[in-house]
């Protein structure tokens, strides 16, 4: 019934469109003087006034209609006292109204579940049929609401911009509150944690095994949570993935603007770019089965004792994976040096290769250095491969044969399985990703600032 409705609101919003803009097409025609905006902004006008009301009327409608339901279900229940149940209580009995309503019926429910059950079933049609009527009544009078307003002089192109800059705003606020929210539940969830852990432990110490008993039945350690092998593994992951990705990457953008044709570069700048693309499922299949045991060959080739697990091949295969952030970015930044500084150094008498090296590459360092931080935010943040080529196992080591692990993959581990968010094992989970969250923003606020500050010398 919801798509129902959202199709009767658009299709409402296009029948007015087309009637306001066909009346103002015979107004143009008719009128002697010129109307004050053209018959697409009538259209416009009529479609937005017509749509977007009813539409976040039906938002809302949605967003309440849920609760007030389940109130007044649980309103007409006597068999059980709703009133002295926990608040789970109250969701396994709504649970169980919603499944039979369903059609789901498991065992032999009682008879008073089997009559909530009906209501809620019946309501919700109600429900459904009231949201159609209502989508419909208001955007048939939002439409005759705002084709009455239409007139020659009206500025309906005014009125126009003012609603998409309004939906703009609407939409930056919304990214920004987002941000705002996940920030706050990590500060609140994180607060939470260090009041059970202190923070100079959690940030410096040595030992990692957060597991512990959730339940007085189960047997597990009593728990060690400092994270410093984690942060550690993250960092010599990221470093492998960058001592891969930024020689290769510049290279290639190197090649790509100053010394490859046209056609060539048609070609190869897409495929580059395509390494983007692949799930980072497929590069963890390839890190297992083709990186790592490629590299226990060759270690054991030299005498080197190579583990399953290496932060080396999962680091190597992350680097292939971020290439492409590192070469496009590169090759907008080398192209995007005027050409002026290309002729006058060749003028100078400098060869090609002095001039990419003395004049191309510091004239675009900043956007350069750019790319390379939101490459390392990738690399920081990348879980897939970590989890399939790394292990699980917080090893405090700078030895690239071993395995280690990093922060994303804690946090899942963290959060599989039996969960409670009153423990340390949990919450430990919003505490690495407090410090993963401050550590890829302030990278790439950096990495912002060297763009801006890239673009403003040439402006």
């Amino acid at each position: 019934m919801v798509s129902i409705t959202f199709l009767l609101i658009v299709g409402i919003a296009a029948l007015g469109f087309l009637w306001a803009w066909t009346g103002a097409r015979k107004q143009e025609t008719n009128a002697r003087g010129a109307l004050a905006a053209r018959p697409g902004y009538h259209g416009a006008y009529v479609a937005l006034w017509t749509g977007l009301p009813s539409a976040l009327l039906v938002l809302s409608w949605i967003a309440l209609q849920g609760s007030v339901i389940d109130r007044l279900i649980l309103s007409t229940i006597d068999a059980i006292n709703v009133a002295t149940l926990s608040a789970g209580e109250r969701n396994l009995v709504l649970s169980q109204i919603r499944s039979i309503a369903a059609g789901n019926l498991f065992g032999q429910p009682e008879p008073w579940l089997l009559a909530a059950g009906e209501r809620y079933g019946r309501w919700q049609t109600l429900a459904g049929q009231a949201l159609l009527a209502t989508g419909f009544a208001a955007a048939l009078g939002l439409l005759v609401f705002a084709r009455t307003r239409l007139s020659p002089r009206f500025r309906a192109r005014h009125a126009v911009e003012h609603v998409i800059s309004g939906l703009i705003l609407a939409s930056a606020a919304a990214a920004i509150l987002t941000t705002g929210g996940i920030l706050l539940s990590l500060v609140f969830e994180s607060w939470a944690f260090f009041r059970l852990v202190p923070l100079g432990e959690f940030l410096f110490g040595l030992n990692w095994e957060p597991q512990i008993a959730i339940r007085a039945d189960q047997v597990a350690g009593e728990g060690a949570f400092g994270a410093a092998p984690v942060f550690a593994g993250t960092l010599l992951i990221a470093v492998i993935a960058m001592a891969v990705a930024a020689p290769i990457g510049l290279m290639s953008a190197i090649y790509l603007v100053e010394y490859a044709n046209p056609h060539v570069r048609a070609v190869v700048k897409p495929v580059l770019e395509l390494l983007a693309g692949i799930p980072t499922v497929v590069y963890g299949f390839f890190a297992i089965l083709v990186v790592a045991p490629f590299m226990r060959e060759i270690g054991g080739a030299v005498g080197l004792d190579v583990s399953p697990n290496s932060a080396l091949a999962a680091g190597a295969v992350m680097g292939i994976m971020i290439l492409p952030f590192i070469s496009s970015i590169s090759d907008d930044a080398l192209a995007a040096v005027p050409q002026s500084m290309r002729d006058g150094s060749l003028a100078m008498g400098a060869t090609k290769a002095e001039t990419i090296t003395r004049v191309l590459l510091p004239a675009a360092l900043p956007g350069i250095v750019g790319g390379l931080l939101l490459a390392v935010s990738r690399a920081i943040g990348e879980t897939m491969i970590v989890v399939m080529a790394a292990g699980l196992i917080a090893n405090l080591t700078a030895n690239p044969l071993e395995g280690v692990t990093t922060v994303t993959v804690q946090i899942v581990t963290l959060l599989i399985g039996d969960t409670s968010f009153d423990n340390p094992k949990t919450l430990a989970a919003f505490a690495l990703g407090l410090v993963l969250f401050v550590a890829t923003l302030s990278l790439n606020v950096l990495a912002l600032r060297i763009v801006r500050k890239y673009r403003e010398k040439y402006e």
